[in-house]
């Protein structure tokens, strides 16, 4: 699936790809995060953390006619406040994918799929 923008200076498609990967990169550069997870792993018990390449396993982008809605599947660091670290993350991320390619997000729902020690 990708995104159809119409500008004045042409056409411009957007994969849900890129979108994915940059919508993961804002994310993990948020305090209270040791990763990106994917969103079918709980089955196993176990919440692997994604690497760069793999961010879009771990980001949903829905789009309902005009709308944009991103689902993210996250890792928390232990000892933060999880309410605080969400809203931080849909923050960051909306402003990023306004600024990088101009989107506008209408949601950006968190999941989280697990709770690590950061290893710092």
């Amino acid at each position: 699936m990708s995104i159809e923008l119409n500008t004045k200076d042409g056409h411009v498609t957007i994969t849900t790809d890129v979108i994915s990967t940059i919508a993961g990169g804002a994310a993990i550069e948020c305090y209270g995060i040791v990763g990106m997870a994917s969103k079918n792993q709980l089955k196993d018990g176990i919440a692997e953390i994604l690497r760069k390449e793999n961010f879009s396993r771990g980001v949903v982008v829905r789009q309902e006619e005009e709308n944009l809605h991103i689902d993210m599947y996250i890792i928390v660091s232990y000892g933060t406040k999880i309410s605080e670290v969400a809203h931080n993350v849909q923050s960051q991320v909306k402003y990023t994918l306004d600024k990088t390619l101009g989107l506008s997000i209408n949601s950006v729902n968190i999941f989280i799929q697990g709770v690590r020690v950061a290893n710092d």
